[in-house]
């Protein structure tokens, strides 16, 4: 029974940490849409913008070339 109760609690605390990143989608004024694990971060000294794409690489745009940004 004790061992059901822990399952039960790792399991829930394992959706809930899933469930805590938002992934975003970035609108680019070219008509692009891109994907983003995570919320994308603006780097005020450079202008550009920080984000980790869906396969898990960290890439940067322009935020001249971003049109909207959306939560997904």
């Amino acid at each position: 029974m004790r061992n059901r109760c822990r399952l039960f609690a790792a399991l829930v605390l394992a959706f809930a940490l899933a469930g805590c990143a938002s992934d975003y989608v970035i609108a680019t004024k070219d008509g692009n849409m891109i994907l983003t694990n995570g919320k994308p971060e603006l780097d005020k000294s450079t202008g550009l913008i920080r984000y980790e794409d869906t396969q898990g690489n960290v890439r940067q745009i322009n935020s001249d070339q971003v049109s909207q940004m959306m939560k997904r």
